[in-house]
C-alpha cells in the first residue's frame, strides 16, 4: 500500500484537480481531507469540463472510491447540486463510490449569511471570502457549535441539537448584524430538499479505510487550496480557515494513522492569486491582462478574474519545505509561449535587505520583488508528450525553477486534458 498526498504549493489555482484526475488510475481510494466549496478544482477528460467545489477529483474513474472525510466543511446543498451535475453528464455517483464521513460537520444556511455580513462589515479591510460560508463554519466547529452528518440518523436528537444551535446563532445574526434571523421551518426544509439527499453516503469512513488499510489499498489525498492559503502558515488573516498542508491529510482524511509516502506539490509556471492579501510577484495594467488571457485566469467558483504575475521562487520554496513536496507537478508551461523573455522573482528585497526567505505575514506587504529573465521558447509546446520534445529554452526554464526550489519537477503540464502531460 502507499499514500499520497497532492497539495498546492502556493495560492491554490495551481491545478491540483487535473493532476488528481490524472494519477487516480494508480490508486484505490481519493480523499479531500479540507475545506468546502469555497474553491474549485477544474478537469478536463472524456465526460467532458468540470468544476469540482467538494467532490473529490477521483469520482471520474470507473473503481475508485471517493470519500469526503472529517476535515471538510459539508455543504450539503452545494454537494447535492455537484452530484447533480456530474450525474447528468454520465458520471455515476453512488454510495459505492463516494462516501462522507459520519463525523464530517454540517455547512449550516446560516454559515454563508454569516460569512457576506462580515464581509460587508469589514468593506475595505474584508479578507477576500468567496462568501461560501467557511470561515463562520470553521468558528463553530472549534467552538463545537456545529452538527455532525452523522446526526441525520437520529432525527429526534438532531432536532434538539438543531434548536439550541438556532438560539444561540439568531442572537449573532440579529443583535450583531440587524439581520433575519433563521427559523426551524428554515432549517427543516433545508433538511427536507439536501441533507435527505445526500444521507445514503454517509456512512463510518473510519471503518471502512481501516479496512482498506487492511486489504492493502493506495490512497490519495487531495488538497484544496495551497500551503500560502494555510490557516497556520500562510499569508494569516488572508487564508483560508482549514489547513492545507499535506501533514493535516491523515487527520482531516479520517484515517489518524495514516502515513504519507509521497507528497506532490502541484506549481503553476507563473503565479495566480485569488482573494485579498499580499502578492509579492503582482502584475497590473496590460501586462498582466495578457497574462490573465492567456491562461484563462478567472476563479472556477467565483468567476473573479485572477491575480497574476511571474513565478515566485521565493514563496514556491516555502511552500515546498512547508508541504514537504517530495515531487513537484508544473503546470501551465503551454501559457508562456507568447514570451520572448520569461520573468522569474528569484529573490525579495525586504528592509533595503535582499532575501530568500519567505517574510512574517506582517512585514511581507513591504516586500520588493527581484526578477530574473530567462529567454523564452516562442512555440506551441501543448502537442509534446516527451521531455525531448519541449524546446531547449523550456527545459531550461523547468531545470532553473526545480534547482531554486529544491524538489525535483516530475510531472509538466502543458494542457488541461488528462493526456497534456510530460512525466520525466
Amino acid at each position: 500500500m502507499s499514500n499520497c498526498a497532492i497539495v498546492g504549493i502556493n495560492w491554490g489555482d495551481e491545478g491540483k484537480g487535473r493532476m488528481v484526475d490524472l494519477l487516480t488510475e494508480k490508486f484505490d481510494i481519493v480523499i479531500r481531507y479540507q475545506g468546502g466549496g469555497n474553491a474549485g478544482h477544474t478537469v478536463i477528460n472524456e465526460y467532458g469540463k468540470f468544476a469540482l467545489h467538494l467532490l473529490p477529483s477521483g469520482i471520474f474513474r470507473h473503481g475508485v472510491v471517493n470519500v469526503l472525510g472529517n476535515g471538510v466543511a459539508l455543504d450539503p446543498e452545494n454537494l447535492w447540486s455537484e452530484i447533480l451535475t456530474v450525474s447528468e453528464k454520465g458520471v455515476p455517483v453512488s454510495p459505492d463510490n463516494l462516501k462522507i464521513s459520519d463525523r464530517a460537520s454540517l455547512l449550516l444556511p446560516w454559515h454563508r449569511d454569516l460569512d457576506g455580513l462580515e464581509e460587508a462589515r469589514l468593506a475595505d479591510k474584508k479578507y477576500g471570502s468567496t462568501k461560501q460560508g467557511i470561515a463562520p463554519f470553521y468558528s463553530d466547529k472549534y467552538q463545537k457549535k456545529t452538527v455532525l452528518a452523522g446526526e441525520l440518523f437520529y432525527p429526534e436528537r438532531l432536532q434538539e441539537h438543531l434548536k439550541d444551535l438556532l438560539e444561540w446563532k439568531n442572537l449573532t445574526l440579529t443583535r450583531i448584524y440587524g439581520a433575519r434571523p433563521c427559523t426551524m421551518e428554515d432549517l427543516n426544509a433545508w433538511l427536507r430538499d439536501y441533507c435527505d439527499k445526500i444521507k445514503p453516503f454517509v456512512c463510518n469512513t473510519g471503518a471502512y479505510l481501516k479496512q482498506a488499510v487492511k486489504e492493502g489499498k493506495n490512497i490519495l489525498f487531495e488538497a484544496q487550496l495551497g500551503a500560502l492559503r494555510d490557516l497556520d502558515y500562510g499569508i494569516y488573516p488572508y487564508t483560508t480557515s482549514s489547513n492545507a498542508i499535506a501533514a493535516f491529510a491523515p487527520v482531516g482524511g479520517g484515517l489518524p494513522s495514516a502515513k504519507i509516502d509521497e507528497v506532490i506539490g502541484v506549481v503553476k509556471a507563473y503565479s495566480t492569486c485569488v482573494g485579498e492579501g499580499p502578492f509579492t510577484c503582482e502584475w497590473f495594467g496590460l501586462e498582466a491582462q495578457q497574462l490573465r488571457d492567456a491562461g484563462f485566469e478567472y476563479g472556477a467558483k467565483t468567476g473573479r478574474p485572477r491575480r497574476v504575475g511571474p513565478i515566485d521562487l521565493v514563496a514556491t520554496r516555502y511552500g515546498v519545505e512547508t508541504q514537504g513536496a517530495t515531487a513537484i507537478a508544473l503546470t501551465k508551461m503551454d501559457v508562456l509561449s507568447y514570451m520572448e523573455k520569461v520573468p522569474v522573482c528569484s529573490h525579495y528585497v525586504v528592509d533595503g535587505v535582499v532575501t530568500d526567505e519567505f517574510p512574517f505575514p506582517a512585514a511581507l506587504p513591504d516586500a520588493k520583488p527581484v526578477y530574473e529573465y530567462m529567454d523564452g521558447w516562442n512555440t506551441d509546446v501543448s502537442k509534446c508528450r516527451t521531455w525531448e520534445e519541449l524546446p531547449e529554452n523550456a527545459r531550461k526554464y523547468v531545470e532553473f525553477i526545480e534547482k531554486r526550489i529544491g524538489a525535483p519537477i516530475k510531472y509538466v503540464s502543458v494542457g488541461p486534458e488528462r493526456e497534456s502531460i510530460i512525466i520525466r
